[in-house]
């Protein structure tokens, strides 16, 4: 039996066609708005990234954003710098450093509950149409904060408010809550080669 050879654009043509019917049909049934909670951990490089790129994204939409930065005690970043000076934008660096820096559990515990009580706040003001929760899940995995507390608080924002909250090994109980789930897989990274970090990439 004697085959015609396939014709490329016709053969391309036809994957398309199948293609846009099931996106077509995927964006039809989604006919819903609600306020999203987005979790983003895993040992790779880029959450807080990702994070403070929706900031951006959210801050061209109009909307009000709240950053809580929990750990983090340093305020020379490159988006804290740019980000914290829009109009709009409420920053606030609740962490002292790192653990390994303070070396000091109660007033580590202490540090995250004054930090909580801020981004509770955020939570509570139906102004703020994004918050970003910068490094939450190491309070909630080292039991400075209690798990169930912050479960509530989330559940009681507005409805159309946007969380973001960013770490390493969040609690099934977080992401089973979320919205959205991103994990972040460590492939490499050049601190492990001796680079130190670089402005404009890490800091």
């Amino acid at each position: 039996m004697h085959l015609l050879p396939i014709d490329p654009e016709e053969s391309h043509r036809a994957r398309m066609e199948r293609k846009k019917a099931v996106v077509d049909a995927a964006i039809a049934r989604a006919d819903q708005d609600k306020g999203l909670l987005l979790v983003l951990t895993g040992n790779g490089k880029g959450k807080s990234s990702s994070a403070f790129g929706m900031v951006a994204r959210a801050l061209g939409h109009g909307l009000h954003v709240g950053v809580a930065q929990f750990i983090k005690g340093r305020s020379d970043t490159g988006e804290e710098a740019f980000l914290s000076r829009q109009a709009g934008v409420v920053w606030r660096v609740l962490g002292e450093g790192f653990t390994w820096e303070t070396q000091d559990l109660t007033r580590d515990t202490e540090t995250a509950q004054n930090g909580w009580a801020v981004a509770r706040a955020m939570l509570r003001d139906a102004s703020l149409g994004l918050v970003v929760l910068d490094e939450l899940t190491y309070l909630l995995k080292r039991g400075w904060l209690d798990l169930a507390t912050v479960l509530a608080d989330l559940e009681a924002r507005p409805p159309m408010q946007h969380v973001v909250i960013t770490g390493r090994g969040a609690p099934d109980a977080l992401c089973d809550a979320a919205d959205t789930v991103s994990e972040l897989r460590d492939v490499k990274h050049a601190f492990r080669a001796g680079v130190r970090a670089q402005k404009g990439v890490d800091l």
